[in-house]
């Protein structure tokens, strides 16, 4: 492997490319990417068309090592890592990726999606981590203003106070209008990300782990700049690339797949730069926004209501 480092062949920017992650990181020049989302097969049987999802969990460690070195090898030393995975090997792959490799884990994020798999025994499952690693704590790329959102403060309750710049995401993404303002609307006040399911329009109708597009921007948003290098992996039914491309990146993908890789190829010819990111075409509604509805003051034995018209007075 190191003689592949030392000379690697030209690689194509703007591309998916079939065959082994490893073989791919193996081709890319040292700090040649700014940000890589990597996906990998979970190791719970999952049935892939080429990929066997049954190693043993010592073949699965090692061969995470690998491939999760060779994204670091080839991240700049600004560069970013976000890794997705599930229960299983979520705090071997954190340890492996920080005691072992270096990385920095600046956020263990958790991802919780509605139509959550139903399981009989025990509680349903309905998120997945995403671990947020850079290989310098000091020196990395967040953008923070690119993905600011609405205080509650200021959506739901209407409140003059909020502060206009708005705040972070938490670290548990569960995505509510002032989330994603534009996609929604303001009389909601709590959304999810959800996975992307049969009936959305975004399904590609052929990958069954598909990610959701709004997730992927988030995530791009706020670890590149435009013209950055994004690279992934286990490219999949293509989401990570077609948001890069939507959002003005350089991509580099890898799929093992023969038959994915040519139909992520036929998805990102039908996309531009600045094109939309697709989003949830079914949310959740849990509850109406109070900003336009009565509230109740406090004094007194009882409590009296306040009409919407008097919204000028201080929240209790």
């Amino acid at each position: 492997m190191a003689a592949d480092r030392a000379s690697p062949e030209p690689f194509p920017l703007d591309a998916i490319h079939q065959g082994d992650c490893l073989d791919m990181l193996a081709r890319l020049p040292d700090a040649s990417v700014h940000l890589a989302f990597a996906d990998p097969p979970f190791n719970i049987g999952y049935d892939y068309d080429t990929y066997d999802d049954r190693r043993t969990a010592d073949d699965y460690l090692a061969w995470s090592r690998r491939w999760i070195g060779g994204v670091q090898r080839v991240l700049r030393p600004d560069g970013t890592l976000w890794l997705a995975i599930g229960d299983e090997y979520a705090a071997e792959l954190k340890v492996l990726a920080t005691r072992e490799l270096g990385f920095t884990c600046r956020s263990w994020v958790v991802w919780y999606y509605t139509f959550g798999v139903n399981c009989r025994s025990k509680f349903s499952r309905s998120h997945a981590h995403l671990f947020h690693l850079v290989k310098d704590p000091a020196a990395f790329t967040f953008n923070s203003d690119a993905i600011r959102v609405p205080s509650a403060r200021e959506l739901v309750y209407g409140d003059k106070r909020a502060n206009p710049r708005g705040r972070l995401p938490d670290d548990t993404w569960v995505l509510r209008p002032q989330d994603l303002p534009s996609g929604f609307g303001s009389d909601e006040d709590t959304w999810y990300f959800p996975r992307v399911c049969g009936t959305f329009k975004e399904r590609s109708g052929w990958h069954g782990c598909q990610m959701p597009e709004q997730l992927l921007g988030r995530i791009i948003r706020a670890s590149s700049h435009p013209d950055d290098v994004v690279l992934d992996p286990f490219a999949g039914s293509g989401t990570t690339l077609a948001v890069a491309k939507k959002l003005g990146r350089r991509f580099i993908g890898c799929e093992l797949s023969e038959a994915y890789a040519e139909r992520i190829r036929a998805r990102l010819e039908t996309i531009a730069v600045d094109d939309p990111l697709d989003g949830a075409a079914e949310p959740l509604k849990s509850a109406p926004s109070t900003a336009r509805g009565r509230r109740l003051k406090r004094g007194g034995a009882g409590r009296r209501r306040v009409a919407p018209e008097r919204r000028d007075r201080k929240l209790f």
